[in-house]
């Protein structure tokens, strides 16, 4: 087990170098300087900024003084706004963008695994058919289109929720749900189709020769089964969600990550957009390595050391 993990923190740390390395060197290719469009200052302070931020040095330079911020975690300041430091925006807005991404993944999961199990429960019958037209509509509509839907047809012609900022739990529901339907609908779907499989199994039905009680057979044999290509997925689900939220946090006005990263992409914010991306490579990688583990819990069958070998 222990060597297990230490293999995948090295694949984790390469992992991230790679992603860094290739941010970095795209990022520089594009032509000019993010001071270009400051019309207003002269060449001599802009020569004079690009020194300060270092932007004047031979390209390996500046990447070597970039691996060694992303080691000590110090991004500095940022070049648009340099009475902030990126550390602080990330401090500012992460919070925010994470407490709507936690909110919605827990959303799609529920979701997606009660509305799965119910059609599977009810296969080939209205409900089944229903579940599945609503999973179909949540994959096939994309979410920024659902967030102005739902915006126009909850918050402008019937008032029920605000649409801007973040201040109350009210302002969840709208991006939240916009979020949150399209990984409900593919969590819905793999859940149905797993739990048919499962339902048809032998040991399924020996539990139903013993006598168990439909609801212990569903939760302790079935769902736990079933539930193993959703635990394989979620990694992934979870980077589209927390990547998702940058646009729908734009729509929304929501203060979080969002906003930082889309201006800086905008302004050639050089630390900011290194910084967001780092920090969220960080995440995503974690959460991925954590699946690993919940996967070998849920199915005893998988041996975290036989993969050592692999």
């Amino acid at each position: 087990m222990a060597k297990y993990i230490l293999k995948r923190l090295i694949a984790m740390v390469i992992t991230l170098w790679f992603i860094v390395t290739l941010t970095f060197f795209l990022m520089h290719s594009i032509p000019g300087s993010p001071f270009n469009e400051e019309r207003a200052t002269s060449e001599a302070v802009q020569e004079n900024l690009e020194k300060f931020y270092q932007l004047d040095q031979p390209l390996i330079v500046q990447y070597g003084n970039y691996l060694k911020s992303v080691v000590t975690f110090d991004f500095g300041p940022s070049i648009k706004k340099s009475s902030q430091t990126v550390n602080e925006m990330l401090g500012r807005g992460f919070p925010i963008s994470f407490e709507l991404g936690i909110v919605t993944l827990i959303v799609a999961v529920i979701s997606g695994i009660t509305l799965g199990v119910i059609a599977a429960l009810r296969h080939n019958g209205f409900i089944d058919y229903l579940a599945m037209t609503i999973a179909v509509l949540g994959i096939s509509i994309p979410n920024f289109v659902l967030a102005t839907m739902l915006i126009q047809q909850l918050a402008v012609n019937l008032p029920i929720f605000p649409v801007a900022t973040w201040s109350s739990s009210m302002h969840m529901v709208l991006p939240t749900l916009a979020l949150a339907t399209g990984p409900m609908a593919i969590i819905a779907r793999l859940t149905r189709s797993s739990m048919l499989e499962v339902l048809t199994q032998d040991y399924i039905r020996t539990a139903k020769a013993k006598g168990l009680s439909p609801v212990k057979i569903i939760f302790k044999h079935a769902l736990r089964n079933a539930l193993l290509p959703v635990v394989t997925i979620l990694g992934s689900l979870a980077a589209s969600i927390l990547t998702g939220t940058f646009v729908i946090e734009k729509i929304f006005a929501i203060p979080g990550m969002g906003k930082y990263f889309v201006e800086s992409i905008n302004q050639r914010d050089y630390p900011v957009i290194m910084g967001t991306t780092v920090f969220y490579s960080s995440i995503l990688i974690i959460m991925l390595f954590l699946v690993d583990i919940a996967y070998g819990i849920l199915d005893p069958r998988i041996k975290l050391h036989k993969k050592e070998g692999i």
